[in-house]
């Protein structure tokens, strides 16, 4: 997997851009975005031009695996 930098300019990347279903209308949205270069892409929906932070597939399954798991409950 060839490497993008964090903090890149998420309107710089080729993505397809994917918000949750569970977004609201006051703009608390996060966007993911699967890269060909393999890595997985994530941005704030209210600053679309700025920047992005990039995870392998395997930092966001981790992640993912967490947050079903409940480990993530007491930030919200």
């Amino acid at each position: 997997m060839r490497s993008v930098p964090n903090g890149v300019r998420a309107s710089d990347l080729a993505a397809h851009w994917i918000k949750s279903s569970h977004s609201n209308a006051e703009g608390n949205c996060v966007e993911v975005a699967g890269l060909a270069e393999g890595g997985i892409a994530v941005r704030n929906s209210r600053d679309p031009e700025g920047p992005a932070l990039v995870y392998t597939p395997a930092e966001v399954a981790a992640f993912l695996a967490g947050a079903k798991d409940g480990e993530f409950d007491h930030l919200i």
